[in-house]
């Protein structure tokens, strides 16, 4: 096997990737680590990270602005997708990794890289993520993975990293793994371990507890032309804009965490703590607008689809053909989800209190009311249920006969 000479890395800054940069050029005697380092909104120093890098050996380090397209490619289409892994998981950590895997394979083109690397471990849904989106996108690159191969305990790493000046990014005090964005926050290992173990409230940062949440309501609308939420209480904002805004509301009355058993696309059930106060609010709002504007065996079938949306993004197969198709039929239906969502938030709540669309309505007042004004041809029930139950009568008479 040839043997590589530059590697471009996914860096982070954390354990397992800043670890990443010795034993990459000891233990496999690559000359060049060129680290990237992905801007998704979380908030931190990226600058920092990057000299981080620098310092532990990278030959180079870039930083990548991807927030707008995180936003605008991967969590939009979520959105309209009502993807909810399992029913309760938004996607938001998945839905960073073929962005941050596309830019990686760019850059090892751009730079004449042999090989991409990453510091994910052996029974993560990360590698997986990771290595279907390089094969997808760039099947010529070898792909180097040492944190699956090295075999070190997280305490371990941590040593290994100490021996050449890397300072650990968590202590042996607070062991827990998170990974941020501007979708939201994903927190495991430590007590958590134990599903029996109630999440302490400090490993929280962008929702409010039930107990310090206000002791007041608050009513939003949320605006939506094609199902992309496009404003919030009539201020029409940008993507992201509405991202941060929706965190902001959603996380200050206490919404948006999820404590759940997770089944691990590697066979394994683990314990998850998210906090995706945002994405849950618009996703909920969203459902919401699809149910007065979309015919009943369009939202069935949608059903279905979404669910597996869901899970082909969950497993990383995000540039794969079947999600491809399913990314089309989402579309066709989205040109009605025109209206808007009032939702009222209150302690840990968002309730769902009104939903309009002034064009794309498929609820009649005259058809569903009680009132005199109501034209529902009531003559008509008798014959329509006749003819939609004779099979089952037909059935229950030869049923009857049988028996006798």
């Amino acid at each position: 096997m040839q043997q590589v000479k530059k590697v471009v890395l996914a860096y982070s800054g954390g354990v397992d990737t800043s670890v990443c940069i010795p034993y990459l050029k000891n233990e496999y005697g690559i000359s060049e680590v060129v680290t990237f380092v992905a801007d998704l909104g979380q908030g931190e120093d990226l600058e920092d990270i990057r000299q981080k890098a620098l310092k532990s050996g990278a030959s180079k380090s870039i930083i990548g602005n991807l927030v707008n397209s995180f936003v605008e490619r991967y969590a939009f289409p979520a959105i309209r997708a009502n993807a909810l892994y399992l029913e309760k998981y938004p996607l938001s950590t998945a839905l960073a990794r073929p962005l941050i895997a596309e830019n990686l394979v760019n850059i090892a083109r751009n730079l004449n890289a042999d090989a991409v690397a990453h510091g994910c471990t052996g029974k993560g849904n990360d590698q997986v993520r990771f290595d279907l989106a390089i094969n997808a996108l760039g099947p010529d690159l070898k792909i180097i993975t040492p944190a699956r191969e090295w075999n070190m305990s997280r305490e371990e790493a941590i040593l290994y990293g100490e021996k050449f000046g890397i300072p650990a990014p968590v202590s042996k005090k607070s062991p827990y793994s998170i990974d941020v964005n501007l979708l939201g926050r994903s927190i495991e290992a430590g007590i958590l371990e134990d599903p029996m173990q109630e999440p302490p409230e400090d490993i929280f940062a962008m929702t409010s507890s039930i107990d310090n949440a206000p002791d007041f309501s608050q009513d939003i609308e949320i605006i939506f032309k094609n199902g992309f939420p496009v404003g919030i209480n009539n201020e029409f904002l940008t993507p992201v804009e509405i991202i941060k805004k929706a965190n902001d509301l959603a996380g200050k009355h206490g919404f948006g965490r999820i404590d759940m058993i997770e089944d691990r696309v590697v066979g394994i059930k683990s314990r998850e703590i998210y906090e995706t106060p945002g994405l849950l609010l618009l996703i909920k709002a969203h459902k919401e607008l699809e149910s007065i504007t979309l015919n009943p065996d369009v939202t069935d079938f949608k059903g279905i689809v979404e669910k597996k949306w869901g899970q082909l993004v969950y497993q990383g197969f995000w540039f794969g053909p079947l999600k491809e198709s399913l990314d089309a039929f989402i579309s066709s239906t989205q040109t009605s989800v025109n209206g808007r969502v009032k939702i009222r938030l209150h302690k840990g709540n968002a309730i769902v209190i009104g939903r309009y669309s002034e064009n794309n309505s498929l609820y009649r007042e005259d058809l569903a009311t009680y009132s005199k004004e109501d034209v529902f041809n009531h003559s008509l029930a008798e014959g329509f249920i006749y003819m939609w139950g004779m099979s089952n009568k037909i059935w229950a008479e030869l049923n009857s006969k049988t028996k006798d």
